[in-house]
């Protein structure tokens, strides 16, 4: 193929380089810095690109036949026409812990703003069927770390993910959500107005053209980017085969810290969480563990919504029973009644008493918790 004489600029050439699907961001790495520029590299011919290490000769003349023109062009239009935003690799706003990482990408999409105090960020992840006590614990947490400040980053996938995204939003916080498709999607297809309110307050992040479907292979990529944008990873319910775990291996190559919620011992939904837990991440019951560690980065917490503790009003015999109950985690109100033997006529005013005398809160779905231990004073 005969190479056209138009010659982009470096910006559109990252662009150009960047739609070809041969071309993921550790391919684009090694033609760059083996041809000096991605100018060089849509002008090379096949001979050229299949000496650079790491491009086989069905990838070069995949590279060398791509009409990048077009597609360009249409990507470029596109971008204008919805509002959305290209950061490259080593350019002002680009994310610096991501820039970090190994293969990042070399172009970010943008749907939303990203913030300079969005460096202090906190990913978490988890099993797209969670369970009640998973949705509600990383709403749980999610919300108590956004109300400190923290930019609670996540995959915008059902289940955990969402609650993780619902539960910074809810708090008033930022939250980013990174994407396994293009922007111009909108997978799951019942979050669009999720997509909307994270767009909001935070932003919807994606390396990938515009209209890219949801891959398989994707989504790996996608968790590379949801570690590498967060000073640590929390697993809230994960199996063993889950995708949660390998943004968790992910957070461990990049030297992020890596926090799990353990489940019941039996529940197949927090294996993976468990497992982690065995090889050294740090078991997690809320916000407090995850501060601990990232603290020494951050500094103390913003006093964002937060109010000065109280002293724990007097609990009768019963409400000393449901409260030793939620220790484990938060419950429906089914749950509690058998863990109890209170009475369902009685079970409903107590539950009512406790959260007047603000012991405990109730979640989505009718799902009740123990409140989170009020913040500790700083001298």
């Amino acid at each position: 193929m005969v190479k056209s004489e138009q010659s982009p600029g470096e910006p559109d050439a990252w662009l150009a380089l960047s739609l070809i699907p041969q071309v993921g961001a550790a391919t684009f790495h090694r033609l760059v810095e083996g041809l000096g520029s991605a100018t060089a590299v849509l002008a090379a011919p096949v001979e050229l690109l299949e000496r650079v290490p790491g491009v086989s000769r069905d990838s070069a003349r995949a590279i060398a036949a791509f009409s990048w023109q077009e597609a360009l062009e249409r990507e470029r239009r596109v971008i204008e026409t919805r509002g959305f935003t290209l950061l490259r690799l080593g350019e002002e706003g680009y994310p610096e812990p991501l820039a970090a990482i190994h293969a990042a990408p070399p172009i970010l999409y943008l749907r939303g703003t990203l913030q300079p105090q969005d460096r202090v960020a906190v990913g978490i992840v988890g099993s797209r069927k969670g369970t009640s006590y998973g949705v509600a614990m990383a709403e749980q947490i999610s919300g108590e770390l956004a109300r400190r400040g923290i930019t609670i980053v996540s995959g915008m996938a059902r289940g955990i993910d969402a609650a993780a995204h619902r539960g910074a939003l809810d708090a008033g916080g930022r939250t980013i959500a990174v994407l396994g498709c293009g922007l111009g999607v909108t997978y799951p297809p019942e979050h669009g107005e999720l997509s909307d309110q994270i767009a909001a307050n935070g932003a919807l992040v994606s390396e990938f053209p515009v209209f890219a479907p949801p891959k398989p292979d994707h989504f790996p990529r996608r968790n590379r980017i949801i570690s590498g944008l967060a000073l640590g990873v929390v697993v809230v319910e994960a199996g063993i085969e889950s995708g949660a775990l390998i943004t968790a291996n992910y957070a461990l190559e990049q030297g992020r810290e890596v926090f799990a919620v353990p489940g019941q011992a039996t529940a197949r939904s927090s294996r993976g969480c468990h497992q982690l837990i065995k090889a050294g991440a740090k078991l997690t019951e809320g916000w407090e563990d995850i501060w601990e560690e990232i603290e020494p980065q951050v500094g103390p917490p913003l006093w964002v919504g937060v109010r000065a503790a109280a002293a724990v009003p007097p609990l009768d015999q019963d409400e000393i029973l449901i409260v030793d109950a939620l220790e484990a985690g938060p419950l429906q109100i089914d749950d509690l009644i058998s863990r109890t033997g209170v009475t369902a006529g009685q079970m409903a005013s107590l539950l009512l008493s406790l959260m007047l005398k603000g012991v405990i809160e109730e979640l989505p779905g009718k799902v009740f918790a123990r409140r989170l231990r009020p913040l500790r004073n700083r001298v």
